[in-house]
C-alpha cells in the first residue's frame, strides 16, 4: 500500500497516521521525493481502506500488489515526465533522442559531435567519461576534465549531458556538470550507488543488468525511489544469453512490458543491445514503434577510428538518416 501525504500534513496528522498504521501491524518506510511525501506500508492485515483515507493529512491511498511499489503503475497511472530545462522533456508523446560517442576523446570530437546534434535537433548528449571495461588495459575515460570539457561545450546550446557515474565518490564532483546520472549494466544492482543517487535532485537512469531480468531491473529503480528520488528512467540494453551471433539479446518485448508494469519512461539502447553498426538504427525505429520514450545511441564522425566500441557506432551520415526516419514517424502522429 501506498499513502500520499497531503502537501501541507501537519506532524500531529503525520504521526496519527503512523499510530493508526502500527497498530494494524504495517511496516511502514517513510519516503520524501522533490514531489511529494509517501508512506510505504508492508503487511496482510485486513483493513477498510477508508479509514486510512479519511484520516486527517492524507490525500491518497493505493493499494499495490507489486513488491517494487513506487516505480509501479497500479497506483501511478498518469506516466513520469523527466523535465531537463530549456524545454527538453523525457517521456510524454515525443520521443527523446540521446546521441554521442561511447567515450569523450578530445575537444575537437566534441565540437563536432554537438555540431552534428545540433543539425538533427537533438537535445541530449551522452558520452563516457568514466568507463567500465572488462579489459584493465583498455581506455577508461577522460575523467573529470573530461566532464568539464564536455559542459562548456553542450552549455551555451541548451545540451543536456547524460553520462555513467561509477561509484558513489564521483558524485559529488559529478553534479555541476551532469543533467542525467547513467547507471550502466555493471551497476545496476550496486545497491550503495543506488541508494545515494536517491538522495540527489537530478534524474537517474538505468540501464538493465546484463543478465538481469525485468523484475531486477524494477527493483533497483524502487531503491533509487525509496530515498528520494523518483526522477528516474528505465533503459533496455540488451541481455547476455547463449547466442553469439551478436553482442547481447535486444529484448525489444522488455519495452512493452516496463511500459505497462511502470509508470517511469523507457529508454531503449540498440548500440549495446545489438553492437553491430548495420542493426542499431533499425532496431532504434523498431524501439520506439514498440513504444519506447526514447533511445540512446553511440555515434562518431569516423566509428573505425573511435577508442572504444566503434564497432557499434554510428557514423553522421548513418544517424542523419536514422534521425530523418524518426522525423517522418513524428510527422505521421506514430507517437501520440
Amino acid at each position: 500500500m501506498i499513502i500520499q501525504l497531503e502537501k501541507n500534513c501537519s506532524l500531529t496528522e503525520k504521526e496519527a497516521t503512523l499510530s493508526y498504521l502500527k497498530s494494524l501491524k504495517f511496516s511502514i518506510t517513510e519516503v520524501k521525493t522533490q514531489s511529494g511525501d509517501y508512506l510505504v506500508c508492508i503487511g496482510k492485515s485486513e483493513f477498510d481502506i477508508r479509514n486510512i483515507g479519511n484520516l486527517p493529512g492524507v490525500s491518497d491511498v493505493h493499494i499495490v500488489s507489486d513488491n517494487y511499489k513506487l516505480v509501479s503503475k497500479k497506483w501511478k497511472v498518469k506516466n513520469t515526465e523527466i523535465n531537463l530545462g530549456d524545454n527538453v522533456i523525457i517521456g510524454g508523446n515525443t520521443p527523446s533522442i540521446m546521441a554521442g560517442p561511447c567515450s569523450l576523446e578530445s575537444e575537437e570530437q566534441m565540437q563536432k559531435i554537438i555540431t552534428h546534434l545540433l543539425k538533427n535537433n537533438i537535445k541530449i548528449l551522452r558520452g563516457g567519461v568514466f568507463k567500465p571495461r572488462s579489459s584493465p588495459y583498455a581506455f577508461r575515460g577522460a575523467g573529470i576534465e573530461g566532464l568539464k570539457m564536455m559542459k562548456q561545450i553542450t552549455e551555451p546550446h541548451g545540451i543536456k549531458i547524460i553520462t555513467e557515474v561509477m561509484q558513489v565518490s564521483q558524485i559529488e564532483e559529478m553534479m555541476p556538470y551532469v543533467d542525467v546520472f547513467q547507471v550502466g549494466a555493471r551497476n545496476s544492482q550496486n545497491f550503495n550507488l543506488l541508494d545515494a543517487l536517491g538522495e540527489i535532485d537530478k534524474p537517474v537512469m538505468i540501464k538493465r543488468g546484463i543478465s538481469g531480468t525485468i523484475e531486477e531491473l524494477l527493483y533497483s529503480a524502487e531503491y533509487v525511489f525509496s530515498k528520494g528520488n523518483e526522477k528516474l528512467l528505465l533503459c533496455e540494453r540488451g541481455i547476455r544469453t547463449f547466442e553469439t551471433a551478436y553482442r547481447n539479446t535486444f529484448d525489444i518485448n522488455a519495452i512493452q512490458v516496463l511500459k505497462e508494469k511502470s509508470h517511469l519512461p523507457v529508454i531503449a539502447d540498440p548500440s549495446h543491445g545489438v553492437g553491430i553498426r548495420d542493426y542499431v538504427a533499425k532496431l532504434a525505429l523498431a524501439s520506439l514503434i514498440s513504444g519506447a520514450d526514447g533511445v540512446i545511441y553511440e555515434v562518431h564522425e569516423k566509428p573505425e577510428e573511435a577508442i572504444s566500441d566503434g564497432q557499434q557506432t554510428l557514423n553522421f551520415f548513418e544517424s542523419d538518416q536514422l534521425n530523418s526516419k524518426i522525423n517522418l514517424l513524428k510527422a505521421v502522429n506514430v507517437f501520440t
